[in-house]
């Protein structure tokens, strides 16, 4: 009986609560990514090979023609309504000169959780610079329901 109502608890612990009205979200990751001239990450799709690519990029800034960050999200009891993802990029352009660039994009509502990709190309990012930290937000109406930053933000 007692191994019953031990389960029946953590049954009730674990149930989704649907009266306390509060949007809860998070980021549960975000990927900055370098794209090449023909709009790859990766020459192959092994992580590891993305992984080398990357750091071959970063070397190579020159054969760099975007940044793409794929936030992956997600939200408990979704309402009908869209999602805002924003990525806050913050660079060094030309001459040493701090700069910043928003990407925002709205999103619908995901089942469990989902992938969103945010670009940063052609004109705007040769004019960015060289990435040096990012901040990805999850956005509800005007509530801010989650955040994710690199360490040098």
């Amino acid at each position: 009986m007692r191994r019953f109502l031990m389960m029946l608890l953590l049954l009730l612990a674990a149930l989704p609560s649907f009266g306390d009205g509060v949007e809860k979200g998070r980021i549960v990751k975000m990927l900055p990514l370098f794209l090449n001239a023909k709009g790859h990450d990766a020459l192959s799709p092994s992580l590891y090979d993305r992984d080398a690519y990357q750091a071959y990029l970063r070397q190579h800034p020159g054969e760099i023609s975007a940044v793409r960050c794929d936030v992956l999200w997600q939200v408990e009891n979704p309402a009908e309504t869209e999602y805002k993802l924003r990525v806050e990029l913050r660079g060094i352009g030309a001459g040493g000169k701090p700069t910043r660039f928003t990407l925002e994009a709205e999103a619908a509502p995901p089942l469990l959780r989902r992938w969103n990709s945010l670009v940063l190309g052609g004109m705007d990012y040769r004019n960015f610079g060289e990435m040096v930290a990012w901040r990805a937000t999850l956005w509800h109406a005007d509530q801010l329901l989650s955040e994710q930053k690199s360490f040098l933000w």
